[in-house]
């Protein structure tokens, strides 16, 4: 009866369901009385008042609005929130002569937001459709049954798979025993809570571990031995003995287990509130709470993903920046936070894209490659890849001869008004030579503006010999440099994060037409340009061809985002932050004419060193996380290029002011000079 009434309230309507379980789940006291009462509501509109809109799913915004820490790191916020460090609950805990703990999100972590997460992975080794939906129903399925017949809705792992076997046809041990394997594969240690408990075991504290689960406890102390768990006095789980913490009746059986006569002689800390917490107090039972690092984020990160890639991003970044071991900076989240998954996915693209079209090597061009090539060569080893030192302003003089509309408009008409004279304008064009010979209407000192602009730009079309003969040792120099570094290859990809693709055009010009290189070379970027920028279809013909392909959106893909990114509100420069590099700006090359070699010519550093290498440390941390838990499964590295940028979407939010916070800490130079 029970189970028809929730049909009728719940389950017929998809619109209606998804309400009262947004209001319902998780919910405790007077939250879940409301919860009923929101569902009876939500039925009287609908079937009495005829409001047939509730039946319907809620319209989703395209775009999440989180409101997201700007004044410190999250991990400095949740530290402030928690109020305790790990020698304060180390001093708390111990100061008990019973300690227990429960197991899941507390000593043990599992890489997903959801623990039922897990179950994508198993539907996959069995090769079942919707099983995470279905292997959830059948437990739900086994629970109403033990109440029928145990009078509690404890169950175990069998009782689960005796239903699901049934339904399913999958054989039933099989199924435990994947279960179980990908249990065991997937549970890691909390690393506070591993420091915790050793320093608790150190001083010879007695350990209890109680958890509510289906899972025997020969199955969860393998588990937390794996994981470096050992030395506790016993372990309690309540699919064994019929009692759980839930109800905190699990509570009262430890004390009649252990002989526990003294309420404040026990001390119980887990992430639950109303399982650890609550029923644990009503027990007679001191308590610590544990914040739950999935629950603490709902605020924070983004959920308009693919469920798989989704939950195991969320959860290797919650477990890492809330677990409470560590406060980092704000430089460092934003490249493990909003860096790592995209860097991640944006390899795993070019390793793809050089696998099936048979591409030699891979070129990272400084600096956006720095990192990159970073990531590449940890979770790809064994593939060819270089990190190669290319700028925009290499790239313009070397193609001055090549492509003279792009020399004179980003050396020339992108300064027009911009308080710079013309002497300054010849030196950044390292054409200073010239200012002694300057035509009577121009003088050095005269500043840039639409009316002398064109003048300029005559006077070097009819000094053209002179420019050439300056920038000659720089063509010589970019030879030998790519000779070298493209030896015996017949297709590499050169890979730099955007926007418009010169980078890798201008190499692809210069290595077939001008040095005449028997080699192709493809562009590849994280991004085109789009709708904001003055010359929206600048790559279109190169990326309809495929000499430039694109990871995260084109006009031809992930249109939303092309209508998203805005480069006038800094969109380039904050995906140039998360690349950005501690190594110096590259000026261009030189060649020398003895030893027969190119000679590479560096600028000033950027700001902010050491927040660079923090965004950069955190991309690393988040890549090895990842890669830890789900290096076996290759088709954990499909990351879309939206779900690539969905963290991003986030930081966007609420007028970026969070980006706005990281932007104001450096001081990138994105300009061609």
């Amino acid at each position: 009866m029970k189970r028809k009434i929730y049909d009728f309230l719940v389950n017929r309507h998809i619109g209606i369901n998804r309400r009262y379980h947004k209001v319902h789940d998780n919910s405790t006291g007077l939250k879940k009385i409301w919860s009923w009462i929101y569902l009876l509501w939500t039925n009287f509109a609908y079937y009495i008042l005829f409001c047939r809109f509730l039946g319907d799913v809620e319209a989703v915004k395209i775009y999440e609005e989180k409101k997201l820490v700007t004044d410190m790191s999250e991990s400095e916020a949740f530290a402030k929130s928690f109020g305790e460090d790990l020698d304060s609950v180390v001093n708390i805990l111990s100061s008990y002569d019973i300690i227990s703990f429960d197991i899941f999100d507390t000593l043990i972590f599992r890489p997903f937001s959801e623990p039922t997460d897990l179950f994508y992975h198993l539907g996959d080794k069995l090769g079942f459709m919707d099983f995470k939906r279905i292997r959830m129903e059948a437990e739900q399925k086994a629970r109403l049954s033990s109440y029928k017949i145990n009078g509690h809705y404890e169950v175990e792992l069998e009782d689960i798979w005796n239903i699901l076997s049934e339904e399913t046809g999958i054989d039933k041990c099989k199924g435990m025993e994947l279960e179980i394997e990908l249990e065991k594969e997937f549970c890691h240690a909390n690393p506070f809570m591993k420091k915790v408990y050793d320093s608790l075991i150190e001083k010879k504290k007695k350990i209890i571990i109680i958890s509510d689960m289906y899972m025997s406890k020969d199955v969860l102390s393998e588990i937390l031995e794996t994981n470096g768990y050992t030395g506790m006095e016993k372990v309690f789980v309540s699919c064994e003995s019929g009692k759980n913490k839930a109800s905190g009746s699990l509570y009262d059986h430890v004390k009649k287990e252990l002989g526990i006569t003294r309420g404040n002689c026990w001390i119980h800390i887990g992430d639950n509130v109303n399982s650890d917490i609550l029923k644990a107090k009503e027990a007679g039972v001191v308590t610590l709470h544990y914040p739950n690092v999935n629950k603490l984020t709902l605020s924070y990160r983004p959920y308009d993903m693919s469920p798989i890639v989704g939950g195991a991003y969320r959860g290797i970044v919650n477990n890492h920046i809330y677990n409470g071991l560590k406060k980092y900076t704000m430089e460092y989240e934003y490249g493990y936070i909003y860096g790592g998954l995209f860097a991640l996915g944006y390899c795993s693209f070019i390793h793809d894209y050089c696998e099936k079209n048979s591409v030699d090597k891979v070129l990272f061009l400084s600096r956006d490659g720095d990192v990159l090539k970073q990531v590449y060569e940890k979770i790809y080893p064994k593939d060819a890849a270089e990190y190669i030192y290319w700028s925009r302003r290499a790239a313009t003089k070397l193609m001055a001869n090549s492509n003279r509309y792009d020399y004179f408009r980003r050396f020339i008409y992108h300064k027009i008004n911009s308080d710079t004279n013309i002497r300054n304008v010849l030196k950044g064009m390292e054409l200073e030579c010239l200012c002694e010979c300057l035509p009577e209407m121009l003088l050095p000192d005269d500043k840039l503006t639409t009316r002398n602009a064109d003048i300029l730009k005559e006077f070097l079309v009819d000094n053209w010999s002179i420019v050439q003969d300056v920038y000659e040792n720089e063509h010589r120099g970019a030879q030998a440099y790519f000779k070298e570094h493209l030896g015996g290859c017949k297709k590499v990809c050169a890979v730099d994060i955007g926007w418009a693709g010169s980078g890798a055009i201008s190499i692809q010009r210069l290595v077939k037409d001008v040095w005449k290189f028997q080699c192709d070379v493809i562009g590849i970027i994280a991004g085109t340009n789009t709708i904001y920028n003055a010359e929206p279809d600048a790559s279109e013909t190169f990326i309809q061809s495929g000499k430039l392909v694109s990871y995260m959106y084109s006009s031809a893909h992930n249109r939303d985002l092309m209508k998203k990114h805005n480069p006038n509100e800094n969109f380039n420069v904050y995906w140039e932050l998360l690349l950005s590099s501690p190594t110096k700006q590259f000026n261009g090359f030189d060649y020398d004419e003895q030893m027969g070699v190119a000679r590479l010519i560096f600028g000033a550093s950027d700001a902010n060193e050491k927040g660079i290498r923090d965004i950069q440390q955190g991309i690393l941390d988040f890549v090895s996380e990842y890669h830890r838990h789900f290096g076996k499964y290759k088709y954990m590295y499909n990351i879309s290029g939206r779900d690539a940028y969905a963290p991003m979407l986030v930081a966007a939010g609420k007028k970026e002011k969070y980006l706005k916070e990281i932007n104001r800490r450096f001081q990138l130079q994105v300009n061609i000079s």
